[in-house]
């Protein structure tokens, strides 16, 4: 029994399945790149600045930000030795059923799923939230019972808005991966120039007398705003779920993964420094710090340039995870562990079509019925058990002679990959109760598929 659940898949294997696939090669660095700003820059740049910095790091934020960067990148770094030396789809579940076999995959693919899944129906809600805001400034207004999850008291019965834009996003990935990256490359561009407009502006507005005391909560507030805002990071693992559409991704996919966190950084931490430049961190504590500041300054104009953007920026995340979510369901189903409709591609778009369906179906299900606050940890269950598998697993990879060489390689290796797998660690500790039940009963419910379907149907029950 212990033989066959951790029986792990020859690389040759998995090599032989990329040679041969439908997948049109079309994206180059410059596209992963975006499509990891795409994943990474939502509402977070707009919120997180302003709430950690009033209760956590005051404008030591600043550090927060690079020290969380630093965490990402060491995870980062590992996700870009795996996908360089094994450019297959299906991410962190690939990897670990290289490394530590078929029963670890199914784990972290069932955690991944419930990560994309999630993110995808919580930033949707989140949209939806924006979207009836923007509406209201122009005095018009969706019936109640159709704006918001079920909550009869509060008289919302279904988020429908957060229901289509799923639905639109799902038609736009079944048309295929270079029309989609065109769109994120889109939104991304005016994503990035409402937050260049922001800085610009907000500039000569800066008063560096807010800037003091620099750090008012000493070193622990600095780390303890790195633990928040380690998660406006989180997304950039999704890129590697496009290495089998990748062209030259051994070059490509580093850049990709890498170059994405880094132009985030520079994003978080210019935005940080003139937040709390215009305005005294203690006053940021709000919903909306960004705009609060834009208002602040009397430049009411920017402040509502700057909704529009929070808008568009969360339209890129959804594409980006919904499209992570659908390229994880294809490896799954590829390997027999789900059915193979999963993996069947359209002859027309060379797309998982009947699986981007049923993922956003899911997801849409989720967004349009349940509150979403209370589970956005789970989120972060699934990122993180990603993370410390991949970490962990570079050690092994590196021990298997059948990798081809040339793709990148983690520096300072062992080190690197084992502070990345402990820090991973450390940050589901600090995961609340809650989540740990949750999780907990996700996973009983994935056994009970895996034992019932996977393992009866897993590809590897023909070696």
């Amino acid at each position: 029994m212990k033989g066959i659940l951790f029986r792990k898949k020859p690389v040759e294997h998995l090599l032989n399945n990329q040679a041969s696939t439908q997948f049109k090669k079309t994206l180059g660095a410059f596209d992963l790149v975006l499509l990891g700003v795409g994943a990474i820059v939502g509402t977070g740049i707009f919120i997180l600045p302003g709430t950690v910095a009033a209760g956590y790091s005051g404008p030591a934020i600043v550090f927060s930000f690079i020290l969380a960067a630093v965490v990402c990148s060491l995870a980062g770094m590992c996700f870009s030795e795996f996908s360089s030396s094994v450019p297959v789809t299906g991410s962190a579940y690939t990897y670990g059923y290289i490394v530590f076999g078929e029963l670890t995959a199914w784990f972290v693919g069932w955690a991944l799923l419930l990560e994309y899944g999630l993110a995808v129906a919580s930033v949707a809600a989140g949209w939806a939230s924006y979207l009836n805001s923007l509406l209201a400034g122009f005095h018009l207004m969706l019936p109640k019972a159709v704006s918001g999850p079920f909550n009869p008291a509060d008289g919302t019965y279904l988020n429908v808005p957060a229901m289509i834009i799923i639905f639109i996003l799902a038609f736009l990935l079944t048309l295929g991966i270079r029309e989609s990256t065109n769109f994120n490359t889109l939104m991304v561009i005016i994503k990035i120039g409402v937050i260049l407009l922001f800085i610009g502006v907000g500039i000569f507005y800066v008063k560096p007398e807010h800037w003091h005391p620099f750090m008012p909560f000493g070193v622990g507030g600095v780390v303890n705003g790195a633990a928040l805002v380690f998660f406006a990071y989180l997304g950039f693992d999704a890129v590697s779920s496009a290495a089998e559409e990748v062209k030259n991704p051994q070059r490509n996919m580093p850049i990709g993964i890498i170059g994405s966190l880094l132009i985030c950084t520079l994003l978080y931490v210019a935005v940080s420094l003139v937040l709390t430049g215009i305005t005294p961190y203690a006053h940021l504590n709000v919903n909306d710090p960004v705009t609060f500041a834009m208002k602040l300054v009397h430049q009411d104009w920017i402040a509502g340039i700057i909704s529009l953007g929070a808008i568009i920026g969360m339209i890129t995340v959804i594409l980006v995870m919904l499209y992570g979510g659908t390229r994880l369901l294809y490896a799954i189903g590829r390997d027999g562990l789900l059915p193979k409709s999963m993996c069947e591609l359209s002859k027309k778009h060379q797309t998982p079509v009947k699986n981007t369906w049923t993922f956003a179906l899911l997801a849409a299900i989720c967004a349009g019925v349940v509150p979403l606050s209370k589970l956005a940890e789970l989120v972060n269950m699934g990122t993180l058990l990603a993370f410390t598998i991949v970490s962990i697993g570079i050690i092994y990879l590196r021990k298997n002679k059948n990798i081809p060489t040339g793709g990148f390689k983690v520096p300072l290796f062992p080190i690197l990959p084992i502070c990345s797998f402990l820090l991973c660690i450390f940050l589901i500790t600090q995961l609340s109760l809650q989540t740990w039940v949750a999780c907990g009963i996700w996973f009983i419910f994935g056994l009970i598929v895996y034992f019932m379907y996977g393992r009866k149907h897993s590809l590897m029950n023909r070696s």
